[in-house]
């Protein structure tokens, strides 16, 4: 019988149906302890991984560990499992922004750090993805999750109910010119409306039901 994921372990079976992958907790996907990178693949060869994948969500995957070795993985890695799986705050994704990139605008990075920090792993009702990218350009795909921030010269544009999944779906513009120390606070009241409505659903598609001023007027902008 082939196995199932193992959330408390942050374990995601593969498809032959017997190992797993395991992705170590690494904000935004930004490295400045380089021996992380070391760690992550003296682990994957010790515990004769298939492979290590860099996904889309700005995490590094270990492919390929026998369930019987995760606990000695996560022990030699020494790091927290990414937020990969479960009915909860994903890892947040972020651009280099102004921290490095020459068009970045604002320090989508550090926003999203601090993002990262204070919500990811978070239970919900339903799964929510955060993206902060620091200009328009988008590179961190804003546009297509829960909740999206967007750098400009006035501050961050604040999205919300984009999806990337089975059925695409555009984030809505809740709010512009959110200044960057109230970036936290904005993210804070919709997590809040999301845990209060308690409903199973996307963002998006609670957007779609409510209606974008009803959503305004619960989070206290209208």
């Amino acid at each position: 019988m082939p196995k199932k994921d193992i959330t408390e372990k942050g374990a995601v079976v593969q498809r032959d149906g017997e190992t797993f992958a395991i992705v170590p907790r690494i904000p935004c996907g930004y490295i400045t302890d380089f021996s992380v990178l070391k760690r992550i693949a003296e682990a994957a060869e010790r515990y004769g991984a298939r492979a290590i994948k860099i996904t889309s969500s700005q995490r590094i995957a270990i492919i390929g560990i026998k369930e019987e070795d995760l606990d000695r993985a996560w022990s030699d890695l020494g790091m927290e499992p990414g937020a990969a799986i479960g009915q909860c705050v994903r890892s947040v994704k972020a651009c280099p922004g102004s921290s490095h990139c020459k068009l970045g605008l604002q320090d989508s990075l550090q926003v999203g750090i601090e993002l990262d920090a204070r919500f990811a792993n978070m239970p919900l009702p339903a799964k929510m993805k955060i993206a902060v990218s620091g200009c328009p350009m988008d590179c961190a795909e804003s546009h297509v999750r829960d909740i999206g921030l967007i750098g400009s010269k006035k501050g961050f544009t604040l999205y919300i109910g984009g999806s990337a999944g089975a059925v695409p779906r555009l984030a809505e513009a809740l709010e512009e010119a959110v200044p960057p120390d109230q970036a936290m606070e904005r993210v804070a009241r919709i997590i809040d409306l999301v845990q209060t409505l308690g409903r199973k659903k996307r963002l998006g598609a609670i957007v779609e039901e409510m209606g974008m001023e009803t959503i305004r007027q619960r989070l206290g902008l209208s």
